[in-house]
């Protein structure tokens, strides 16, 4: 493709370059990576993988809770709560029963190793608040919760479907060519 004046390295003009680095969400998203990544580290040292640690804090809150309550809770896929569950149950930190009215569904419930590692738990996040958020004083660090909130509430929304929102009024439609006004 030929270059012109004006136009950027990728061959777009450059009123056409749109760099995503730069964007705010691009930095979550890179900003979230390397969080969870981080505590992937500190999680792994009390013998937990990423997510699990927010199924035991769940339960903490609220122990025995169904699969379902539990997928809503964590606002994930209830596939996702099974197989996480299953490797949770498989390492001891929580069991599964049936409930008492519908032997079909179970519910979840901490066992006492779960209980215990709750502390840990704390602790990590606690660590993992404190590394992400060194050098910022505690007026911006106000204010970035605040923005991300409502940066988190922004995104939660449906989006507005692209194009018009409402179809035209069929009396506005102009008339066919040959049809009377």
């Amino acid at each position: 493709m030929p270059r012109h004046e004006g136009d950027t390295k990728s061959g777009y003009p450059a009123d056409m370059a749109f760099n995503h680095r730069k964007t705010i969400t691009h930095r979550l998203t890179q900003t979230a990576r390397a969080a969870r990544v981080r505590s992937g580290g500190h999680l792994s040292r009390i013998g937990l993988h990423p997510g699990q640690e927010s199924v035991l804090k769940a339960l903490a809150e609220e122990d025995g809770l169904s699969m379902s309550g539990l997928a809503n809770t964590l606002a994930v896929q209830p596939p996702t709560v099974t197989k996480m569950v299953s490797r949770l149950a498989a390492q001891g930190y929580v069991e599964r029963r049936a409930s008492a009215g519908d032997g079909r569904q179970a519910h979840v419930f901490l066992t006492q190793l779960g209980r215990d590692t709750i502390g840990e738990v704390d602790r990590s996040w606690k660590r993992l608040e404190k590394e992400a958020l060194a050098g910022i004083d505690e007026k911006d660090v106000k204010r970035l919760r605040k923005l991300l909130r409502q940066i988190e509430r922004n995104l939660s929304v449906s989006p507005e479907p692209e194009g018009p929102a409402e179809p035209e009024d069929a009396d506005e439609t102009p008339p066919l060519v040959g049809e009377p006004a």
